[in-house]
């Protein structure tokens, strides 16, 4: 699977050299940092024991926005923690990384701040905090606080933690409040609400990979097998990302990915097709087939 791993990279070096820019006007690379866990069932994947009557691998995925492209993928058994990946990645200073609370971890936070890497969670529900300062919010919009907290050192466990900014936002939609925590303190506070929810791009990326190709079911029980298919997913994903990439047509990824299936066998120019995949295909002229009368009969 080593192999497969090369060969993903490798690609990603041509996609990103196509890839689009993202749609935010800030200078900053922003990523998504979350896993997946995908089942297995323990009986015939007995070295991926995650449970008592289950098993599972665990998916870690870094996706950069400008073009959706995973860059970091890392593959554990189920059990592994989210943050002990995280604390081994190696970030671009100035760049964004958004994630979920499961990723709270307030050593780490620091010591990104101080790398100048910049990061956007939720908040813990039970995070102990006190108000430093207070900023002026919009009127207008759904920012209700944006403020400047301090941990509470014996509830984070350490005394040297930098101050964050905490932004309090109303979701009108679930008639409730949503509280990021940020260590950005120059974007705003709507910029800061904005990344947080183009954090399910990430979440969308887990489900082309799981419902359109096909990862919930294995061609192999070998812990080999299992790596080799899942690379192969995200290798496909990169194929798909950089017709994309090349095509003036505003493609869906799903959409793509359907037609492509379903073309597999037509003998078609693939750019033309990726621009115009709607117009009629060119009649292709078959093998010349002779009347019997006209075949000389052997001498």
């Amino acid at each position: 699977w080593e192999l497969y791993r090369k060969l993903f990279y490798d690609l990603l070096d041509q996609c990103r050299a196509i890839s689009p820019r993202k749609k935010f006007r800030f200078k900053n690379r922003l990523l998504s940092l979350d896993s997946t866990v995908i089942d297995l069932c323990a009986s015939m994947f007995d070295w991926a024991r995650f449970r008592q009557t289950k098993g599972a691998v665990k998916l870690h995925l870094l996706l950069d926005h400008d073009g959706y492209l995973p860059v970091f993928a890392h593959l554990t058994d189920g059990k592994t923690g989210d943050v002990k990946v995280a604390k081994t990645l190696d970030l671009p200073k100035g760049s964004i990384v958004a994630m979920d609370r499961a990723y709270n971890d307030y050593g780490m936070f620091t010591r990104w701040t101080r790398q100048g890497v910049f990061f956007v969670t939720r908040l813990k529900n039970n995070a102990d905090i006190a108000r430093v300062k207070s900023m002026d919010v919009p009127q207008s919009g759904n920012v209700r606080k944006d403020e400047i907290i301090r941990l509470q050192p014996f509830v984070a466990g350490r005394a040297d933690l930098e101050d964050l900014r905490c932004v309090t936002i109303w979701l009108e939609d679930k008639q409730e409040e949503l509280v990021l925590l940020t260590n950005n303190v120059k974007l705003a506070a709507s910029t800061i609400a904005a990344i947080y929810k183009e954090r399910w791009q990430i979440e969308l990326f887990f489900k082309l990979l799981k419902q359109q190709l096909k990862i919930k079911t294995f061609v192999g029980t070998s812990a080999n097998a299992v790596h080799t298919q899942i690379w192969s997913a995200l290798i496909a994903v990169l194929v798909i990302r950089y017709l994309e990439f090349r095509s003036r047509f505003e493609w869906a990824t799903s959409n793509l990915v359907a037609l492509l299936r379903w073309n597999l066998f037509s003998y078609r120019d693939l750019w033309k097709w990726l621009d115009h995949p709607f117009e009629t295909p060119p009649v292709m002229a078959g093998p010349t087939q002779l009347e019997w009368d006209s075949i000389s009969p052997p001498t």
